[in-house]
């Protein structure tokens, strides 16, 4: 076992190193959006989104259809219910605060009623999906496994309403690519090779920061159980949250809010479909709980987002729902 100290300064020089992929992401993709003619919007929520999520999906993957230990496949189906978890409350905190700490403000007039419908037609997804996630990891029956079939398909029907929908296109100058900082347009394959290789790095540093977080649980004193619903999520939702919080320094709020919805639509269909072909999907009270805590914390975005509501401080307030989560959580296992 690493001395604290060490596994202090091992979790902070990962972060920073996921911090820094991430803004070669976001210029990356960014630049992949404007030289495929993909609007803003689309930007976020399908191809950031796809990129920072598909390295915890594939995690899952592996944890339930080639699992190591009994455990495993218990792991895999807890990142399921608790990614959507974070990204409906710990990550829309997050913007919120960032928007008062970088004095931004939200979208106004035509530009705000766009986005702001748009992402209430992803809560509403993201809701009837969520519902239908839940039911089933409650009840058993023989034809389980093929329902994932139906959780990809809606992925894939989401995926391709977002692409296929009337682009909003923008004429902001954007920041030159990192890898070509001379060039005014750069080559598609300069941007697509930047995007990956920062998606590959923050999902390394990402494995390695949870890691650190198994270590320092000990320390803690939290059970492993605990460490795996309360902390762990938080830290494998780290992409998309730091992606947000650079979008929204950089002035960019559409995209900063596009990503976390667009992840959120991710983290409810693709895992849940590897969950359903490799397990049983019976989900633990604790999974239920956080399963019902994300359905109310994100009805709540749904109907400000609808009724033009949302404000820094409502999305600063959506991390109550987490703090509620945690009470509940540490009570049962007491």
């Amino acid at each position: 076992m690493h001395a604290l100290p060490t596994i202090l300064g091992l979790l902070l020089g990962s972060a920073v190193l996921i911090y820094v992929a991430c803004e070669f992401f976001v210029n990356g993709v960014e630049w992949v959006g404007r030289r495929l003619a993909v609007g803003q919007k689309a930007t976020g929520t399908v191809l950031a989104a796809f990129g920072t999520a598909l390295p915890e999906s594939v995690v899952t993957f592996v944890a339930v259809t080639f699992p190591r230990t009994a455990g495993d496949k218990d792991i895999g189906i807890g990142a399921a219910m608790g990614g959507p978890l974070v990204l409906g409350t710990i990550a829309y905190a997050v913007v919120g605060v960032t928007l008062w700490i970088c004095k931004r403000r939200l979208p106004e007039g035509q530009a705000r009623r766009s986005l702001y419908n748009g992402l209430s037609r992803d809560q509403a997804w993201f809701i009837a999906i969520s519902i239908v996630k839940l039911a089933v990891g409650v009840m058993a029956f023989a034809f389980k496994p093929w329902l994932g079939v139906l959780f990809l398909a809606a992925y894939g029907a989401y995926a391709w309403k977002e692409m296929g929908g009337e682009q909003e296109l923008d004429d902001e100058v954007l920041e030159p690519l990192k890898l070509a900082p001379r060039a005014d347009v750069p080559p598609v394959w300069a941007a697509i090779l930047q995007t990956v290789a920062a998606m590959a790095v923050i999902f390394v540093a990402c494995r390695f920061f949870v890691g650190q977080l198994d270590a320092l649980g000990p320390y803690l004193g939290l059970k492993p159980q605990l460490l795996s619903l309360l902390i762990s999520p938080i830290a494998t939702e780290l992409p998309e949250t730091l992606n947000a919080v650079i979008w929204i320094r950089q002035g960019k709020v559409r995209l900063a809010l596009a990503n976390i919805s667009g992840a959120m639509m991710i983290q409810a269909t693709v895992p849940t479909a590897f969950g359903l072909f490799s397990t049983p999907w019976m989900l633990d009270p604790a999974l239920v709980v956080a399963g019902a805590i994300t359905l109310m914390s994100v009805g709540a975005l749904f109907f400000a987002f609808w009724r033009g509501w949302i404000t820094r401080a409502y999305l600063t307030l959506m991390s109550l729902f987490y703090v509620a989560f945690a009470a509940l959580l540490v009570g049962m296992h007491l």
